[in-house]
């Protein structure tokens, strides 16, 4: 089992970056399905990235194409998400999951991860 912790958030002004950092407390080499999500007030939790390290492909929201970008570090047990040209609308919780089974994209679009970290917060101002 992996316990996954978030890190990274803070409150940046619009047009500003932010990396966001997700350690595990073992290693990440079995879970091969990494992904961020990230959940404002009111609305629900929507899926930001995703990462497949088995087959090297990556899923991004629409609204986050071209300015998010999530890698791996195995040897640091680590998945970041580097966020620039950050906006207003990308305030939210944003956590981290991790999965060792079943199709990784699928699993991005509903959600379907058996693992969660507990968030960390990013708030960009106007």
């Amino acid at each position: 089992q992996v316990r996954l912790v978030e890190s990274g958030g803070g409150s940046v002004q619009a047009g500003g970056s932010l990396r966001l950092s997700c350690t595990s407390s073992g290693s990440l080499t079995s879970y091969y399905c990494m992904a961020w999500f990230r959940q404002a007030p009111g609305k629900e939790r929507e899926g930001v990235a995703g990462f497949n390290s088995n087959s090297g492909e990556t899923y991004y929201a629409d609204s986050v194409r071209g300015r998010f970008t999530i890698s791996e570090d195995n040897a640091k047990n680590t998945v970041s998400l580097q966020m620039n040209s950050l906006k207003p609308e990308d305030t939210a919780m944003y956590y981290c999951a991790a999965e060792s089974s079943g199709n990784c994209y699928m699993r991005y679009l509903g959600a379907t991860f058996g693992y969660w970290g507990r968030g960390t917060q990013v708030t960009v101002s106007s």
